[in-house]
C-alpha cells in the first residue's frame, strides 16, 4: 500500500510522509476535481485504489462471488427471477386477453352500461338531491332517456324517409355527372403509352405454348325463399342487437339503483386499503365523466356548425347530416369520416355543377381543422391523462377484441385501465404506456441527454426551462430567479444522480461525458444570462457582497459551486469561483503553505472575501466539513462560512451543526443560500427577525382590510373552526387565521397558546416580526419547511419558544382579490408540504372566506368595534 494513499471511508482521511497542518486546507486524498480528458468523476468515499484498512466481513456481508460459491443453486435461482417474472406477466396478460375475447358478448353490454351509468348518475344524484327516492329517480331518468334516443330516432327516420323519396328525382343528374367522370376518365393522358407498353409485355409473359380449350361458364342459382324464410332471417339478424340493448338497459337500471352497493364492492375487490380504493375510483369517475361531457360538448359544436352550413348551401337533409356527425363523432378516428360521405354523396348528386360538392367539402374541411386543433385540444386538455400514441394503440386493441363497440368504449375503457396502472404497484408499467406525463422527470432526461453525449439538447433543454419561467418582459431578478429555479430543479438534482450511481453502474466514459457535458452546460447558460452592468453610482442599492464559491473534494462540488457563482452574480454581486476543488487543487497538494499564501490566486481571492460558500456533495460530509471549515479558520478566523450540503438533509437540518463546525449556515439548496445572502446584506434585523417589506398600496389594503368586517368580533368561533379543522386535516399542532394591520398581526381563534415567557400585547404581535407579512409581501403562499433554517427567523425569540419548525400559509382575499390576510397551519418538527396539500389549503381559505361572507348576510357577526374582539381574545398572534 503505497503510504500518500488516504482511506475515504466515513469522510475520514489519513495521510502519512506528508503533514497535513502545513497546506491550510488539504483535505483528503489528492484526486482532480476539473480533470483532464479522460479523468472520472469522484464521489467521496468512493476513491478508487487501496484501503488502508480492511474488516473482515461478517456471513451477512459476503461479497457476491464468495456467495455464488458457497450457495450456487439459490444463486442461479435468483437470477432467474426476472425471467420468471417477466413470463408469469405474459401468461396472465394473455389469459385476461382470452377472457376479453371469449366473454364479449357479457362483457360488452357490462361495459356499455357502465359507460351510460356514467352520463346518467348525476342526473339520478341531482333528482334525488331534490327529495326524490333513488328508484324514482333512475325510473324517471332511464325514461326521459329512452323517450328521447326514440324522439330522435323518429324524426331522423323521418328525414331518411324523406331522402329516399326525392332520390329517384336525382337520378339524371348522378347519370350525367358518372358519363362526365368516366369520358374524362377515358381521354387520353401522358400515361398511355406506359399502360400499353406494360399490357403488352404482360400478355407475352402469360400467353401459354399451346392454346387451352375454352371452359364453358356455369352459373348455379338457388331456389327463391318464401316469405316465412325471409321473415326468419330477418329476425335473426335483428335479434342480437336487440338483445344486447335490452341487457344493456338492464344493466344501466340496475347500475343507477345499487350504485353505492357497487361502490362498496368495488372498493372490497381492490383491497383492503380504502384510501387508495377511494382515490382510484374518484379519479377514475372524474376523468370518464370530464371525458364524457367534453365529448358531448365537441360533438354539439361540430353539428350545429354542420347543420346551418349545410342548410345554407343548400343541402337536403341538413339538420339530419348535422345530428348523424354529432353523434358518430363519438366513434373515434372513422365515425367523421362515415358521417362526411352522406351529404357529399347528395351534393355530388343533388346539383348539376360542382359548387354545391365543393362548398360542403370546403365545409367539412374547414369543421374538422378547427374542432381537431382548437376545440378539442381547449377542452380536453388532460382530461383522460393519455399519451396519443396510447390512445390509438388501444382503439386498435379494443376494437380487434370487440369489433365498432369496442372502438366506442375504447377511450373509456384505456382511462380504467390507467387508473389501475397509478394506484396499484403491481400495475405500474400500465401508466408508463399509457399515461401522457413525462415518465422521466427533467433531472433525469438531463442526465440522460449528457450520459449520451448529446450536449447540444442537454443545452436546448436547459434554456428553454429557463425561458418557460421568464415573462414576456424579463428583469434582471426575473432572469436570476429563473436560472437559480433550474440550477435547484434540475442540474442539481442531475449531479445528485451522478453520485448516486457513480459506482453502481457509470463507467469512465459517463463520467467523462457527464463532467464535459456539464461544463459546457454551465458556460452556454452563463453567455445567455450575464450579469447586467451596474451603474457606476450605486448610492441606495442594496450592498453588495464580495463572495467565493468553491467545491470542497470532487468534481462534482466544482460544478455545483460553478452554478452557486453563476446564480449569485445575476444578483449583483462581485462572486469568483474556484476552477478546482479545493481538495484536489494542484498547487494546495504540491506546495508549502508559505507559497500558497502568497502565491495562490484562491488564497488572493480570500482576502476580499466577504462569504465563502462551500459545495458538499457528500452525504456524510461531517468529517470533511469540520476539517475544512477549521483550516479555513485558522488562516481567516473572521471569515463567514455557508456549507451547501446537496446530498444530506439530514444533517443540514440539525440546528447545533453549522455552529458546531464554525459555519454561519447549512444549506442544501440554492433557495436557502439566496435567503442567507439577503440576510447578510440585511441592515435592519431586529431580535434575529427580517422584517418583510411593506407593500406600495398598503394603506389602500388596510384601510379595505377594515372596511370588508372580518375583524368582527363575532367571527372568532367561525375561525378557530375552521384553524381546528386545518389543524386536523394536515395533522399539525397549531393553525390560525392572521389578519394583518398596518402595524400589527391579529389571529382571532388562533389554536397557537400563551408563551408563559412572554407578556404579549393582547393586541397580537408586531407586523415586522410575523412571517405572514410575507404572505402579502408575495401575495403568494409561502411554505417554510423549517423555520430554524431560515434566517428571517432563526433568531425570533417567541417561535423558539413555541418550538415553531414548520409554517405553511395562503392568502385571505377578498371577492376582488385584495390581499387581508393569511391561512397558516403550523408544527413543532420540519416536514414538507405537497403541491396537492398546499392546493387543498388554498380552498380551505376561499371556503373560509365564503362563510364568512355568509355569516355576514345572515347578520350572525357582531357589530362590536375591534378593540372588543381583542379584548375577549384567549389566544395571541405569535406568527
Amino acid at each position: 500500500m503505497s503510504q500518500s494513499a488516504t482511506s475515504t471511508t466515513g469522510g475520514e482521511s489519513s495521510a502519512s510522509g506528508e503533514d497535513a497542518s502545513a497546506v491550510p486546507v488539504q483535505v483528503g486524498a489528492v484526486a482532480p476535481a476539473k480533470p483532464h480528458a479522460g479523468a472520472p468523476i469522484e464521489v467521496e468515499g468512493s476513491a478508487p485504489g487501496p484501503r488502508s484498512r480492511s474488516v473482515p466481513a461478517p456471513w451477512g456481508r459476503l461479497d457476491r462471488r464468495e456467495l455464488e460459491s458457497a450457495l450456487p443453486g439459490l444463486m442461479q435461482l435468483a437470477a432467474m427471477v426476472p425471467a420468471l417474472r417477466l413470463l408469469a406477466g405474459l401468461m396472465i396478460a394473455t389469459l385476461v386477453i382470452a377472457a376479453l375475447y371469449f366473454g364479449r358478448e357479457l362483457l360488452i353490454p357490462l361495459a356499455l352500461a357502465m359507460l351510460f351509468g356514467f352520463l346518467l348518475d348525476p342526473a339520478v344524484s341531482r333528482l334525488k338531491r331534490w327529495g326524490l327516492p333513488r328508484m324514482a329517480s333512475a325510473i324517471v331518468v332511464v325514461a326521459i332517456a329512452l323517450a328521447a334516443l326514440g324522439g330522435l330516432g323518429m324524426y331522423l327516420g323521418s328525414q331518411v324517409q324523406q331522402l329516399s323519396t326525392d332520390l329517384p328525382t336525382y337520378q339524371s343528374t348522378i347519370r350525367d355527372k358518372l358519363r362526365s367522370l368516366r369520358k374524362s376518365a377515358n381521354m387520353p393522358s401522358a400515361w398511355d403509352g406506359v399502360f400499353k407498353t406494360y399490357n403488352t409485355v404482360e400478355k407475352e409473359i402469360s400467353r401459354p405454348e399451346g392454346a387451352a380449350p375454352r371452359v364453358q361458364k356455369v352459373e348455379i342459382q338457388t331456389a327463391q325463399s318464401n316469405p316465412t324464410t325471409r321473415l326468419l332471417q330477418w329476425l335473426g339478424r335483428i335479434a342480437e342487437p336487440v338483445t344486447t340493448a335490452g341487457i344493456v338497459l338492464l344493466f344501466v337500471i340496475l347500475i343507477l339503483l345499487d350504485r353505492d352497493d357497487l361502490r362498496d364492492r368495488l372498493l372490497r375487490l381492490m383491497g383492503g386499503n380504502l384510501h387508495v380504493a377511494t382515490d382510484a375510483l374518484d379519479e377514475a369517475s372524474q376523468r370518464i365523466g370530464k371525458y364524457l361531457r367534453m365529448q358531448f360538448i365537441v360533438n354539439v359544436s361540430y353539428g350545429v356548425p354542420l347543420a346551418a352550413g349545410l342548410l345554407l348551401v343548400g343541402v337536403p337533409g341538413a339538420i339530419l347530416w348535422g345530428v348523424l356527425g354529432a353523434i358518430m363523432r363519438f366513434v373515434p378516428y372513422v365515425g367523421p369520416m362515415l358521417s362526411a360521405v352522406f351529404p357529399l354523396a347528395l351534393a355530388f348528386a343533388v346539383d348539376p355543377g360542382w359548387n354545391m360538392f365543393l362548398l360542403t367539402l370546403s365545409l367539412i374541411l374547414l369543421l374538422e381543422l378547427i374542432s381537431n386543433n382548437v376545440i378539442e385540444p381547449w377542452l380536453y386538455g388532460a382530461s383522460t391523462g393519455l399519451s396519443t400514441l396510447s390512445i390509438i394503440v388501444a382503439a386498435t386493441f379494443w376494437t380487434a377484441l370487440w369489433g365498432p363497440i369496442g372502438l366506442i368504449l375504447s377511450t373509456p375503457l384505456t382511462v380504467c385501465l390507467l387508473v389501475l396502472g397509478r394506484n396499484i404497484p403491481a400495475l405500474k408499467f400500465m401508466e408508463v404506456l399509457l399515461g401522457s406525463e413525462p415518465v422521466l422527470g427533467p433531472q433525469q432526461r438531463l442526465y440522460q441527454r449528457l450520459l449520451a453525449d448529446n450536449v447540444d439538447d442537454a443545452i436546448g433543454m436547459a434554456l428553454d426551462a429557463v425561458q418557460a419561467q421568464l415573462p414576456a418582459r424579463p428583469t434582471q431578478k426575473d432572469k436570476a430567479q429563473a436560472v437559480g429555479s433550474f440550477y435547484d430543479e434540475v442540474a442539481i438534482p442531475a449531479l445528485r444522480i451522478a453520485t448516486q450511481q457513480h459506482l453502481e453502474s457509470a463507467t469512465a466514459e459517463h463520467r467523462l461525458r457527464l463532467s464535459s457535458g456539464m461544463d459546457a452546460l454551465i458556460d452556454e447558460l452563463q453567455d445567455h444570462y450575464a450579469p447586467a452592468l451596474l451603474p457606476a453610482d450605486t448610492k441606495g442599492l442594496q450592498r453588495r457582497l464580495r463572495i467565493h464559491c468553491a467545491g470542497v473534494r470532487w468534481e462534482v462540488d466544482a460544478l455545483a459551486a460553478a452554478m452557486v457563482a453563476h446564480a449569485e452574480r445575476l444578483y449583483g454581486h462581485e462572486v469568483s469561483c474556484s476552477e478546482w476543488a479545493l481538495a484536489a487543487d494542484p498547487l494546495l497538494a504540491q506546495r508549502s503553505a508559505k507559497a500558497v499564501l502568497a502565491d495562490s490566486d484562491w488564497v488572493q481571492s480570500m482576502q476580499t472575501t466577504d462569504l465563502l460558500v462551500l459545495s458538499i456533495f457528500n452525504h456524510q460530509p461531517q468529517g470533511t466539513a469540520r476539517r475544512m471549515v477549521r483550516r479555513i479558520r485558522r488562516y481567516w478566523p473572521h471569515m463567514r462560512v455557508v456549507l451547501v450540503l446537496w446530498n444530506a438533509p439530514q444533517v443540514a437540518a440539525d440546528p447545533d451543526f453549522a455552529a458546531q463546525c464554525g459555519a454561519q449556515a447549512c444549506v442544501t439548496s440554492l433557495r436557502e443560500l439566496r435567503l442567507w445572502v439577503d440576510a447578510m446584506q440585511s441592515a435592519d434585523m431586529d431580535e434575529g427577525v427580517i422584517a418583510a417589506p411593506i407593500p406600495e398600496n398598503d394603506s389602500e389594503r388596510v384601510e379595505v382590510l377594515h372596511g370588508s368586517g372580518v375583524l368582527d368580533a363575532g367571527l372568532t368561533p367561525l375561525y378557530h373552526e375552521a384553524a381546528q379543522k386545518a389543524a386536523n386535516a394536515f395533522n399539525t399542532r397549531w393553525a390560525q387565521i392572521a389578519w394583518v394591520d398596518s402595524q400589527m398581526v391579529l389571529t382571532p381563534g388562533s389554536l397557537l397558546p400563551v408563551p408563559s415567557s412572554q407578556a404579549l400585547n393582547a393586541a397580537g404581535i408586531l407586523r415586522a416580526e410575523s412571517i405572514c407579512s410575507y404572505v402579502i409581501y408575495d401575495g403568494t403562499a409561502i411554505v417554510i419547511g423549517d423555520i430554524a433554517r431560515d434566517p428571517r427567523f432563526a433568531g425570533n425569540r417567541r417561535l423558539l419558544d413555541l418550538q415553531v419548525r414548520f409554517y405553511a400559509g395562503v392568502p385571505l382575499t377578498d371577492r376582488k382579490g385584495q390581499l387581508l390576510g393569511c391561512f397558516a397551519v403550523l408544527d413543532d418538527k420540519p416536514r414538507n408540504m405537497s403541491e396537492g396539500e398546499l392546493e387543498l389549503l388554498s380552498s380551505m381559505a376561499r371556503q373560509l372566506m365564503e362563510d364568512v361572507r355568509a355569516a355576514q348576510k345572515q347578520g350572525g357577526s357582531s357589530a362590536q368595534s375591534m378593540p372588543s374582539m381583542q379584548a375577549e381574545s384567549d389566544s395571541n398572534p405569535l406568527v
